[in-house]
């Protein structure tokens, strides 16, 4: 928490207003890991999922959350993701974190095969506490889009300290080795600035470059 007492000011001035969220959306520029992911058999979205979650704890703006009034510092989360089901409506895949890639993937297949069959709105957190609730990150993609921008839906304004981060379709393969997402960041601006969302950018091509190297 020594990272936060340095803008714990910034922190109660944002906590003041209706809406304290920043919003950005880029275009994310990487090391074109779908070699790798076609190599190995591993289908490119959960690999991309994988490489943003594990970055994510990297960047402490991110994992602070609010708790009965109170800044906390979470230290684990549940991974998840939306699906579309066999009605066309949203649906929620989550599972536990792994760090091992192989892991990972096998547990974010079978959680979304879960949720795609699964007609009624899976809520696995119904029986979390407060607490429990905070441990979490919501990721979104929409594949078909080349998105520009998003709104997310709010339940409270001023308690809406969970980070949201979404993104569109991949660019086309190109002879560069590089490739390009349309991607979105939305968090509590009392933790998080524009220039941590730089460095989640930065780190998260970081990462996918050592891992394909």
């Amino acid at each position: 928490m020594k990272n936060f007492e340095s803008r714990r000011d910034r922190f109660e001035a944002f906590s003041r207003y209706d809406n304290p969220l920043i919003n950005l959306t880029m275009e994310l520029e990487l090391p074109d890991y779908r070699p790798f992911c076609k190599a190995r058999q591993l289908p490119p979205f959960h690999v991309f999922l994988y490489c943003l979650l594990t970055t994510l704890p990297t960047i402490d703006n991110f994992m602070y959350r609010i708790v009965d009034g109170q800044v906390i510092k979470i230290d684990s989360f549940l991974a998840s993701y939306t699906v579309v089901n066999e009605d066309n409506n949203l649906n929620y895949a989550s599972f536990d974190m792994s760090q091992d890639l192989d892991e990972f993937v096998a547990r974010s297949v079978a959680a979304g095969a879960v949720a795609r069959a699964t007609r009624a709105l899976v809520n696995d957190s119904a029986s979390f506490s407060p607490r429990q609730l905070k441990e979490n990150f919501y990721t979104t993609c929409m594949p078909w889009l080349r998105l520009t921008a998003i709104e997310h839906p709010i339940y409270r304004m001023r308690e809406a300290d969970i980070p949201l981060i979404a993104w569109g379709r991949f660019s086309d393969p190109a002879a560069s080795g590089r490739m390009t997402v349309p991607f979105s960041v939305q968090a509590h601006h009392g933790f998080v600035d524009g220039i941590h969302i730089h460095q989640l950018a930065q780190a998260l091509h970081d990462r996918i470059a050592r891992l394909i190297a």
